[in-house]
């Protein structure tokens, strides 16, 4: 791909090397100036093409004074003096520097394209009394759907079957499979887990939670807008100021012959002197520099597990004064772990519980089969009761495992405080007798809190948690990391909400999410970061910049690198212009010829260069 990308410039620069050297061993076709012109033209084409197509799009478009036209005139005014290589070189550097600047970009993706791969593409509807497998589109509401367990839910509807268990972390990020009852709805995206569920459906297709979180996507991506390039902006003013002057140094001495007959004016040398000033003036430090230095600010941060899919998010994090941040898979593993086991024999306990979850593959049963270790019971009759939990025999007594729904259900009594655990608890009682139970948790990354301390040193005023997952276990993460405010029970539209409230207060917000239902926040936010390394696909491919290690603190460490690319970025405008200026009144002058200049533009595009990759080596880009 890159290659590819350079095959035009790389063209150009061979042909402009050979003709200058042929020029120079006094090649006998190249004294005869038509044939030099023609070369050197041939050199020119692969590069200027494109570039003046560009500068009579924007003047058809009104944008008369744009870069390209600048890039345009200056090269045709090199060719009018003479100046064959330097024709090519102005349009070759350019191009270079367009080249690298869209290398970045080209790292962006389609927001949206990878999210249709998560929706069901058939269904199983129940149509008289047999099962027909069909596309979603075609079931109507009032129809009953059929989805077996490790199936996803391809329409909204009813739970018409018993209570089931079902994963909703791709619409909510809730870390734990929720129960829904009969009778309850059920979203399309969800997961079945443990049973055959039967759905009446209450949508059509193009209605689904799937669907509508497809359209908050697009919806978002279409209200950010891309970032302008300084470079633009400053040939609006720069380009007219440039070719007004150019047309003064031609004008005002004549004028001035007028008025004092002393003066000799030569048509010639004047215009000679306001081509030469036109070159001078293209801008080829600033064109090379100022993309690169955000190639080079790209480089670092992939080098430090993060990538910035272009330079204009590289400057977008400066501008953030608000990290929003999802909860499970961002600021926890997201994985369970059993963090205490309550009893009158823990042992027991802990052995009996995961005999009975032995078969299991729920996230729970794994945590606690893998606590367990080398603690085992033997267990029989175990019965799987969906929403609630298990039953089974041990050594003649009977177990129970579950929520504390299922020992209210058991009329088993139990301390009154397990009620306000934000924790995720396993209740156990053994004939019928409250037993202890075992405590489970979606812990804190090692670096969760480091993240945030880190975060208000780089001047972010404001963080908060948006998550699925009960608000009592969101407040004990917020309280945990420091942050500003936790916000727990939220579907993406609730997210979507509470994104576009920070934006009606004026804050640059940064939203950062691992998963499928943080697409929409990170499209509508100022700056959209996804957890990569463990992250959704449809997360990684919407956001701007995706944290490719996993590590929460990487976004400091992303808003630092950004930080210091547009400190070199504004170091190289700063010099470039004002040597550029410098340059110009001296052409003005008579002082500086034709390479004099190119010498000096060179030698000040080069030292821009050498700036830019002081990004490579800075401190920032080797932040952990």
């Amino acid at each position: 791909m890159a290659i590819a990308k350079f095959q035009k410039p790389m063209l150009s620069f061979i042909l402009l090397m050979a003709g200058m050297g042929l020029r120079e061993a006094g090649v006998a076709a190249f004294s005869n100036n038509i044939v030099c012109l023609a070369w050197f033209i041939l050199a020119f084409l692969p590069v200027g093409l494109g570039v003046m197509r560009e500068a009579w799009e924007c003047a058809m478009n009104k944008e008369v004074f744009s870069e390209f036209m600048l890039m345009t005139i200056a090269s045709i005014g090199a060719f009018i003096i003479g100046e064959y290589p330097e024709a090519v070189a102005v349009m070759l550097f350019y191009c270079v520097g367009e080249t690298l600047q869209d290398m970045a970009v080209d790292k962006a993706r389609d927001n949206i394209r990878s999210l249709m791969e998560f929706h069901p593409k058939t269904a199983v509807v129940i149509r008289d009394g047999k099962k027909v497998e069909v596309k979603p589109e075609s079931v109507t509401p009032g129809e009953t759907i059929e989805v077996k367990p490790g199936e996803r839910v391809p329409l909204d509807g009813i739970l018409a079957s018993g209570d089931t268990a079902f994963n909703t972390s791709a619409l909510t990020g809730e870390s734990v499979p929720r129960a829904i009852a009969s009778g309850k709805e059920v979203l399309a995206g969800m997961i079945a887990t443990d049973s055959v569920a039967r759905i009446k459906v209450t949508r059509p297709e193009s209605e689904s939670a799937v669907a509508r979180i497809l359209k908050m996507v697009e919806d978002a991506s279409e209200r950010k807008a891309p970032a302008e390039l300084f470079i633009r902006k400053f040939a609006r003013i720069y380009t007219p100021v440039v070719i007004l002057l150019a047309a003064l140094t031609v004008i005002v001495p004549y004028v001035w012959s007028i008025a004092d007959t002393d003066f000799v004016y030569n048509f010639s040398t004047w215009f000679y002197r306001a081509l030469i000033f036109l070159v001078i003036s293209c801008p080829c430090a600033l064109v090379i520099s100022i993309p690169l230095s955000y190639f080079a600010g790209i480089g670092a941060a992939s080098k430090n597990g993060i990538l910035f899919k272009g330079g204009n998010w590289l400057d977008a994090v400066t501008h953030l004064d608000t990290v929003v941040f999802d909860k499970t898979g961002t600021l926890t593993r997201g994985v369970f772990s059993v963090t205490k086991v309550c009893g009158d024999d823990t042992d027991t306990l802990i052995a009996t519980v995961a005999a009975m979850e032995r078969n299991s593959n729920h996230p729970i049963a794994k945590a606690i089969t893998a606590f367990a270790g080398d603690r085992k019971a033997q267990v029989s009759d175990v019965k799987d009761l969906p929403g609630y939990g298990m039953t089974a025999t041990a050594g003649g007594d009977r177990w129970l495992a579950g929520t504390l729904r299922l020992l209210e259900r058991e009329n088993v009594s139990y301390p009154e405080e397990l009620k306000s655990v934000p924790e995720t608890i396993v209740a156990c009682a053994k004939n019928g007798k409250y037993a202890g139970y075992i405590l489970l948790a979606d812990t804190l990354k090692d670096d969760s809190v480091e993240a945030v301390r880190m975060l208000r040193e780089c001047g972010i005023s404001r963080m908060d948690i948006l998550s699925g997952d009960k608000q009592a276990l969101v407040d004990k993460v917020a309280a945990e990391t420091k942050v500003d405010n936790g916000y727990g029970d939220l579907m993406p539209e609730g997210k979507v909400k509470h994104i576009e409230q920070l934006q009606g207060e004026g804050r640059n917000v940064a939203f950062v999410g691992d998963g499928i239902n943080d697409a929409p926040v990170l499209a509508l936010s100022n700056v959209g970061i996804a957890m990569g390394g463990l992250g959704a696909d449809m997360a990684v491919e919407t956001a701007d910049v995706v944290i490719q290690t996993d590590h929460p603190s990487k976004v400091a460490a992303a808003i630092k690198t950004g930080k210091r690319t547009k400190s070199v970025v504004r170091q190289n405008i700063t010099f470039a212009i004002g040597i550029k200026v410098l340059i110009m009144l001296l052409g003005l002058l008579g002082i500086a010829n034709l390479w004099g200049a190119v010498f000096a533009d060179v030698g000040v595009a080069l030292l821009a260069v050498l700036n830019s990759t002081r990004i490579f080596f800075g401190r920032h880009a080797k932040d952990k």
